[in-house]
């Protein structure tokens, strides 16, 4: 117990003779100093490799954010028949990507718009969302790009989607939504398009 005693009081002691020569008016010792230091420019910070010395500043004219693409499309009704008459869905229609479009529809679009596309989702349903209509709705008469469109832009009720998916997202759920309309209509399912390994065999 005295060796345990001693052993302790020389360790206080020891403690308190190194923080008893700590210089406030200089940096401590830092252990795993982490974020402390940051890498990065700080926010608004002043610093002369930049023009006028300020870090912030707005982005370039025109410049894209990375992952993103720009949409020409403007968010009204002639932007809506430019779209629907232009826009071509550019991602390859192959059972991986209908996979993926069932998983993003599900998880975005069937509440309101159903697990069929006929517009009676869960919310519809319970009345909490009225006015959904169903994708072979005839006077609607809809086409990847206005699908496209109005997912992107939204459109009444419906808000954006863009901030919430990638432009290949957007265009998995397209491809889905198509499908589900020439699924309501009665229509024969498509055909998935074959991969450049597919068509390097059929070459051969």
């Amino acid at each position: 117990m005295i060796k345990s005693g001693a052993k302790f009081i020389f360790f206080i002691g020891i403690i308190g003779l190194l923080t008893s020569c700590f210089d406030k008016s200089k940096p401590n010792y830092q252990y795993f100093p982490d974020m402390y230091e940051p890498v990065s420019y700080e926010t608004y910070g002043e610093y002369e490799i930049f023009q006028e010395g300020q870090q912030a500043m707005e982005p370039v004219k025109e410049s894209i954010s990375r992952g993103w693409l720009p949409y020409d499309y403007e968010d009204n009704l002639d932007g809506y028949n430019l779209a629907k008459e232009e826009l071509k869905n550019p991602v390859a229609y192959t059972e991986e990507n209908y996979n993926k479009g069932s998983e993003l529809y599900d998880i975005y679009c069937a509440t309101c718009h159903g697990k069929k596309g006929n517009g009676k989702g869960y919310l519809v349903e319970r009345e909490k969302i009225l006015g959904v209509p169903s994708y072979d709705d005839a006077g609607r008469a809809i086409t990847e790009g206005s699908v496209y469109h109005v997912i992107y832009h939204g459109i009444n009720t419906m808000g954006s989607y863009a901030s919430q998916m990638s432009n290949e997202e957007l265009w998995l759920v397209t491809h889905y939504v198509m499908d589900l309309k020439t699924s309501l209509e009665g229509g024969e399912s498509r055909e998935f398009d074959k991969t450049r390994e597919d068509k390097s065999q059929a070459t051969e």
